[in-house]
């Protein structure tokens, strides 16, 4: 029997507290090596681990890469995959390889195939894909079943076909589906971080409210506690809620901290909506055990009767090259919203001359507006800032040149008060204009109305 038949064979016989680590909130980033072995002092059920996110932005999903670097993600792997083994409980993952594609997950299984003959380790393992199909999201799309959401313009058949990948987000009834397998490893595709720990627990019974608001705060790992860390959190839930610490004995998880993990990637701190249904926190209870651990309770689940699956998806839309620079002239910082404009014109009627613009071209003054959308009135001004200037167009050479022109110009750009023909800018290295490669840009992110939201996602499993 692998370790998911045999916890759930334990705990249906005799039934106690389940016992839940989540072990890190972005695999591959390191995992803080005391925390980890305390938390497996404490014998979890299940160990889980969140590797992915749209926090990192579009790049990596379009590209098909990892965000971790190789050598951190395997050591990570390694790490919860020995100790997994060794208690014998269930790993499970989500999101594998940062943004969940078919690249992704592959890379992400091969490093455990190496793992697994590197250290003669020997398990049952189930992996989910979590790619949408083109064809039949097109025909989602003609038949009206795919709806728009946060600002997002609606979903074209040219943005299906010019995404680079389109994964959807899978939710827990995939991860039971995969636990009752009877498998010792659950690696998935880009999946709701909820699903990775409330799988096992509604298996089991416990109720839905809070078995998801339990995963909803210990993918983080310690985020939710008073230092918030990435070191592993564990979670002990009955019948009537559950009780967070950390595994790190400075961290502490009050009932404010953990309260306040509510807006975590919210906007609304009493709902939290997931694809088969709506986790209700509006009458959740946080109640301090003693300074380190917070018992949770209240929280209720309404399944709904029109299941969607959120489809993420980023197209290439040119190269990215980029200018850094520094200037302390008081005389510059003060008319920086005139001079930049004035280079680019300046630069477009150079590098264009007898064709069309081809590329885009932005600027942002940080210790001004290069986070904020505007300066607060009557502000002082900053003593130096920092300038970034950033060009996309269709081929690195187009986006090199245009950078190469801003910066010859920009150096000895002549505006009102200047005191010499250079100088007024600092370059913090050299070549100061930078290739940052291929960019792009999220063109999917949109509902898709589905019948069965489980059977958009195939599982394969494999013994190693």
């Amino acid at each position: 029997m692998s370790a998911s038949g045999r916890v759930l064979a334990e705990l249906r016989r005799s039934r106690r507290p389940l016992r839940l680590m989540g072990a890190s909130g972005q695999l591959g980033y390191g995992i803080p090596a005391p925390g980890f072995a305390r938390g497996l002092a404490w014998k979890p059920d299940l160990i889980g681990c969140d590797m992915g996110s749209i926090d990192i932005g579009p790049a990596y999903l379009g590209k098909g890469e990892m965000a971790t670097s190789p050598g951190a993600t395997k050591r990570d792997l390694r790490r919860v995959l020995r100790a997994a083994r060794e208690l014998d409980v269930p790993l499970v993952i989500g999101s594998a390889g940062s943004a969940g594609a078919a690249p992704h997950l592959d890379g992400t299984l091969a490093m455990l195939r190496e793992i697994a003959r590197e250290d003669s380790l020997h398990f049952r393992m189930a992996s989910i894909r979590a790619d949408i199909h083109r064809t039949m999201l097109l025909e989602a799309l003609r038949g009206g079943r795919v709806m728009d959401f946060d600002d997002m313009p609606p979903l074209t058949e040219e943005d299906i076909r010019e995404a680079a990948h389109i994964v959807g987000q899978m939710g827990t009834g995939v991860f039971r589906r995969a636990l009752e397998a009877d498998v010792d490893v659950v690696i998935a595709g880009r999946a709701c971080d909820t699903g990775i720990f409330a799988a096992l627990p509604t298996l089991l019974g416990f109720p839905t409210g809070l078995s998801v608001h339990l995963a909803k705060i210990v993918e983080c790992g310690s985020l939710c506690c008073v230092p918030g860390g990435r070191d592993p959190i564990m979670a002990e839930l009955d019948d009537e809620g559950f009780v967070l610490e950390s595994t790190n004995p400075e961290r502490r998880a009050t009932p404010t901290s953990v309260a306040a993990h509510a807006l975590y990637e919210q906007s609304d701190p009493f709902t939290v909506v997931e694809p088969d249904g709506t986790l209700d926190l509006s009458l959740a209870k946080y109640e301090a055990l003693d300074e380190r651990r917070t018992r949770v309770s209240g929280a209720l689940w309404r399944d709904t009767d029109s299941p969607t699956i959120k489809l993420e998806g980023a197209r290439f839309i040119g190269e990215r090259a980029v200018l850094l620079a520094g200037a302390a002239d008081p005389r510059f910082i003060a008319q920086s919203k005139e001079i930049l404009p004035k280079l680019s014109d300046l630069v477009r009627d150079l590098v264009c001359e007898d064709r069309e613009q081809d590329y885009t071209l932005r600027w942002r003054v940080y210790g001004l507006d290069g986070v904020r959308m505007a300066v607060p009135a009557g502000e002082a001004p900053p003593g130096e800032v920092f300038v970034m200037g950033e060009c996309i167009a269709p081929t690195r050479e187009r986006a090199s040149e245009v950078m190469r022109t801003c910066k010859q110009y920009l150096l000895h750009f002549g505006y009102q008060g200047r005191l010499s023909t250079a100088g007024n800018l600092a370059f913090p290295f050299t070549p100061p204009e930078v290739s940052l490669g291929p960019a792009y840009r999220f063109n999917v992110y949109h509902l898709l109305k589905v019948d069965d939201p489980d059977a958009m996602f195939p599982m394969d499993i494999e013994t190693l």
